[in-house]
């Protein structure tokens, strides 16, 4: 485990090429569930460079209402499949928390994405953190501090790697530079999927 700033923790290699093939298994069994989609800015409506989907109770979206959690699918209707086994035991092993993550955002990056820098804070409550899981290709994953002038830092996040969010980092901004193309072979394609862990509201409700 590398703790590059206090709260934000890399767990390289978490999850070995076997691992990352039976997750990866499980991803597209959610996205046949509950297909990829675009969100888009909810000012300006632009679309997002990444493509995305949601599993679990609760699936995070973006659009002209804002951005918000809901049960459903902004496109089908339907209620978000269940978050697989293997990623709510990753979970466990490296949250500290003794909730269970209601929401599981399932990011596709393309080789051009990227996702600027942000906060994640539409949740009800900080005290557990956010768990991202890598898959693909790697890419170059940018942090900083509480404030946007904050200066930042960089690391690369690649195929298996878990980094939680978490603690004094729960609320630093942070987002993804570029994809590295050619650095996996886990996907058919060049590209990133990425799967953030997240708790919305108190535990103790």
């Amino acid at each position: 485990m590398i703790e590059p700033v206090p709260g934000l923790r890399l767990f390289p290699g978490m999850l070995d090429r076997a691992a990352q093939e039976s997750l990866l298994a499980a991803v597209r069994e959610v996205v046949r569930a509950a297909p990829l989609f675009t969100p888009r800015m909810p000012r300006s409506g632009k679309p997002f460079s990444v493509a995305m989907t949601n599993c679990g109770p609760l699936g995070w979206v973006s659009g002209r209402d804002g951005y918000r959690y809901q049960p459903v699918h902004p496109e089908t209707g339907k209620p978000w499949p269940p978050i697989p086994a293997g990623l709510t035991a990753i979970w466990q092993t490296v949250a500290g928390c003794p909730g269970l993550p209601q929401a599981c955002l399932v990011n596709h990056y393309a080789p051009q994405a990227r996702m600027g820098l942000h906060v994640d804070r539409d949740e009800r409550d900080f005290t557990a953190p956010v768990v991202s899981v890598s898959l693909g290709d790697t890419c170059v994953f940018r942090y900083g501090g509480t404030e946007r002038k904050d200066p930042t830092r960089s690391l690369k996040l690649n195929s298996g790697d878990v980094l939680v969010i978490g603690g004094a980092a729960r609320l630093i901004h942070h987002g993804v530079d570029r994809i590295i193309s050619g650095t996996s072979t886990l996907l058919s394609q060049p590209g990133r999927i990425n799967l953030t862990l997240r708790r919305v509201d108190p535990v103790d409700e």
